[in-house]
């Protein structure tokens, strides 16, 4: 299994996503990979990579809620009991969506627009695992 972390989907990753056909609610998993150092596009402002997704993460929890969603978790990755992977994510997050077409939505929002910068700033890369909850959960 090939592993590869990314801070953007290619364009064509991103329409298979969004061209899916809508089936209501879901469960966003997202393994995230922190810079050592922000790395801002106008340079140093003194804060971690995790500081700045930290950031993003705040403005991304607002637009989520009021979407009608929820951030259901999130904690720092401490070891790894099965597999073999290069390097181990820095955080697991999971978030839950009403629908894909609220999602959509709040990525193309300019609300989101305007934190997206710490999340580019702040990420190493990441992997975004759309999962649909299973019976009796």
């Amino acid at each position: 299994m090939k592993v590869e972390n990314q801070v953007l989907p290619t364009p064509q990753r991103a329409m298979e996503f969004f061209g899916g056909a809508e089936d209501g609610p879901f469960v966003m998993v997202n393994l995230l990979k922190f810079h050592d150092r922000a790395r801002y596009d106008d340079g140093d402002r003194g804060l971690s990579g995790e500081q700045a997704y930290m950031l993003y993460g705040e403005g991304v929890r607002k637009l989520v809620e009021g979407l009608g969603g929820k951030i259901r978790y999130q904690g720092r990755v401490t070891g790894l009991m099965l597999g073999e992977v290069e390097e181990l994510w820095d955080v697991v997050a999971l978030a839950e969506y009403p629908s894909l077409e609220a999602f959509r939505t709040m990525a193309m929002s300019g609300e989101m627009h305007a934190i997206e910068h710490h999340r580019k700033a702040g990420l190493a890369g990441q992997l975004n695992i759309r999962t649909k909850p299973g019976a009796g959960f």
